[in-house]
């Protein structure tokens, strides 16, 4: 699913370019847009900390009363406009007004997102020249490429997914980029991330849907355990394809099916974007993939993972490759989710390769270590905790910790 970069494109109706202006220190892109041929209908899932940036807030309220004439997204990297008052409104607003200005639309017409360093004003001297630069007839038409490594930070690589799914016998294409590799947690678990289709569906079924594809994908990845003040999704709908997922479509039972097919395909993009976020963590070196089944209930799994996927001692083992099976059932522990430590199972691998069981019934089992540690040394790494309650499971993804996490953020400003 995951297109090479070089080759990227977006779905149907949309176009892409990006430039350097001047707010990443070192020349990079740092400024991107995303554009609609025509109004898109739209859809948000943002970050829950209450600290929000300002480009958050202004989305928000533009969803709020426009989501069905959506046109453009505009992200500058470099600087997050997060902790910056009246002014970072004001800025957030004026990157909509210049970027509509060009693309010749309504400023309620443009989304905005900020990534970078927190409390530190926009330079809107070249923020307006970036934007003059993007919205031009002589911009990049095929820029995808170039705009998902505009809007990264610390990210060693871009992040893209496509698929085309068919939908009533009709091919229908969802394509997304995103950013994010450090001070990613649920809720939302990516900093930032922009996926369009040509699929034609209502604002109110749309936001379902992502809230659907989110809930299984970027709400299931951490990378530290910090939720940053700036988390965004949006989907956006051309409707190029002319195949119509209308709200009926959500109630009776064969539209239903169509409605179902199109979350399948937008999970299956989003969990793609997902892991390659947590796969590129900061100082990551590897993948680790945690399953847990026999729960009372998939939100019971999804705790009991998401704690384990917090742990800095679970994390710094698996970078030693050190079976320390321990820190995993104490992570699970002090979850805070009704477990029972005599029925717990743990082994490591993939499910359907070769595994090294190392718990039963809460109890140590005799195993070769060498061959689990082995497992914890493969990209992916997978673990795999049975917590004996039930048939419920929840899958979630994070990374090691590495010396090199601690070189990245504890120099990230200075």
């Amino acid at each position: 699913m995951n297109d090479s970069i070089s080759t990227f494109t977006l779905a149907p109706g949309f176009r892409a370019a990006a430039t350097a202006c001047g707010l990443k220190p070192s020349g990079n892109l740092d400024l991107a847009l995303i554009a609609a041929e025509g109004p898109c209908s739209a859809a948000g899932v943002f970050t829950t900390n209450r600290v929000k940036a300002a480009p958050v807030i202004y989305d928000q309220q533009i969803l709020a009363k426009n989501a069905s004439g959506i046109r453009a997204v505009i992200t500058n990297a470099g600087n997050a406009n997060a902790c910056t008052g009246p002014r970072g409104m004001a800025d957030a607003r004026r990157m909509a007004e210049l970027a509509a200005y060009g693309l010749r639309c309504q400023p309620d017409d443009v989304l905005v997102l900020s990534t970078g360093v927190i409390g530190r004003h926009l330079d809107m001297d070249k923020v307006a020249q970036g934007l003059a630069a993007v919205t031009s007839t002589a911009a990049a038409q095929h820029g995808a490429p170039i705009a998902a490594r505009a809007i990264m930070t610390t990210d060693t690589r871009p992040k893209v997914a496509r698929a085309v799914a068919q939908i009533g016998g009709q091919p229908v294409t969802i394509a997304g980029m995103c950013k994010g590799s450090g001070m990613i947690h649920p809720n939302m678990a990516t900093m930032l991330a922009i996926v369009t289709t040509d699929a034609a569906v209502a604002p109110e079924l749309l936001q379902a849907a992502l809230r659907q594809a989110a809930g299984r994908s970027f709400n299931c990845v951490s990378v530290d355990g910090d939720m940053s003040t700036n988390d965004t999704l949006l989907l956006l709908a051309s409707g190029a394809s002319g195949v119509e997922i209308s709200a009926e479509g959500a109630r009776d039972a064969q539209p239903a099916t169509a409605f179902e097919q199109f979350v399948e395909a937008l999970t299956g993009v989003c969990v793609d974007l997902a892991k390659q976020v947590a796969r590129d963590g900061e100082g990551a070196t590897r993948l680790i993939e945690i399953r847990v089944g026999g729960a009372a209930d998939e939100a019971q799994a999804h705790q009991v993972a998401d704690s384990i996927a917090r742990s800095p001692l679970f994390k710094c083992a698996v970078h030693g490759g050190d079976p320390n099976w321990g820190r995993v059932l104490c992570a699970a522990g002090y979850s805070g989710a009704e477990i029972d430590a005599e029925r717990l199972s743990l082994s490591f691998g993939h499910p359907g390769g070769a595994q090294v069981a190392v718990v039963a019934a809460g109890l140590p089992l005799a195993y070769a270590e060498p061959a689990a540690a082995a497992l914890l040394r493969e990209d992916p790494v997978y673990v795999n905790l049975d917590l004996g309650l039930g048939a419920a499971a929840a899958t979630v993804w994070t990374c090691d910790f590495s010396k090199e996490y601690v070189e990245i953020n504890a120099h990230y400003t200075t």
